[in-house]
């Protein structure tokens, strides 16, 4: 027996810090229709408005018997964006408007179905749990690449919230800095191993970066800027691994992202060599491997979000309702 892939339909929200994606998947999470937009800046209003042009598009792709089948919506989205003005370069007061508005409870309005919101990254670990492909390890931290990188953690098979929702913060593991040299200073995750640190590159070295966040199939990018990306993240990656190793006895590491294929693989085939190359002393290494879900994740598990509050027997996800 097998789920009927037409039973039920999810809708997903990624609100990313330069582009939201609605999603509408089937109940066997494959992707039946998606909306994409991308701004400079997430504002509330541009989140509401873009939902309430894109819904209805989606669901009209669907026959009219099965539009009614739709189930909910998942709402997958960075925690306080309104901390992060600095690092985005965009005026405090518009990113203040995150603080007072309850976005599930206005997107509810807008759809007419209970909405669920998660963070952003815990979304992506929570769609590689239920829809990835291959053998799933029972104990797994995820890191996803996305304009900064973020993380979620799966224990004995259920994903790992903690007690606001927001486990598994990767960004924020301090790792040695590439240039403090042994014994040297350290620098968070997020400063050396997010997307957000190759654009920059890029820019120094005159070359456009835009598209990144336009399109995730094909990097332009010269070879020299990238290797020395792939390089610094990895080795990033490598010491955030064994940190939490240490700590957890984790059985895999799983790196995806907003990349191109050939770029994550070769992000992984670096991360495994650079933590090899760590005193593993006490420590038994993860397996470091790629996600199985790409580019989509956070959509993704952003529909997997009402998927699994309706349907699953263990309905391990602290979500906020809207």
């Amino acid at each position: 027996m097998s789920l009927a892939a037409e039973g039920a339909f999810f809708l997903g929200l990624k609100v990313g810090r330069r582009s939201a994606d609605l999603v509408l998947t089937d109940f066997r999470g494959r992707l039946r229709a998606a909306r994409r937009r991308v701004y400079r800046y997430p504002t509330p209003d541009a989140v509401v408005g873009f939902v309430r042009e894109a819904a209805p598009a989606l669901a009209g792709e669907l026959p009219v018997a099965l539009r009614g089948r739709i189930m909910g919506m998942g709402v997958a989205m960075p925690f306080q964006l309104w901390n992060w003005v600095s690092v985005l370069g965009v005026p405090q007061s518009e990113m203040d408007a995150w603080r007072s508005r309850d976005l599930g409870a206005e997107l509810g309005a807008v759809t007419g179905l209970p909405v669920y919101v998660q963070n952003d990254a815990t979304s992506a670990c929570g769609a590689e749990l239920i829809f990835g492909t291959g053998e799933r390890p029972k104990d797994f931290l995820y890191f996803y690449f996305g304009t900064f990188i973020g993380g979620g953690l799966v224990m004995n098979g259920q994903l790992y919230l903690g007690r606001t929702g927001n486990a598994a913060a990767v960004g924020s593991i301090q790792v040695p800095a590439p240039s403090s040299g042994p014994g040297g200073g350290t620098r968070r995750l997020i400063d050396l191993a997010s997307m957000s640190v190759l654009a920059e590159a890029m820019e120094a070295a005159g070359e456009g970066s835009d598209h990144l966040w336009s399109q995730h199939d094909r990097w332009e990018v010269s070879s020299a800027v990238l290797d020395r990306w792939l390089d610094q993240a990895a080795g990033a990656l490598a010491h955030a691994t064994l940190a939490a190793a240490a700590l957890l006895e984790i059985e895999a590491v799983l790196i995806d992202g907003w990349m191109p294929l050939a770029v994550r693989a070769e992000l992984v085939r670096r991360t495994r060599g650079a933590l090899l190359g760590l005193d593993l002393a006490g420590i038994e290494p993860p397996v470091i491997r790629e996600g199985t879900v790409g580019a989509d994740a956070r959509a993704l598990g952003a529909a997997a979000i009402p998927l699994s509050q309706r349907y699953l027997i263990d309905q391990n996800v602290a979500v906020r309702e809207g």
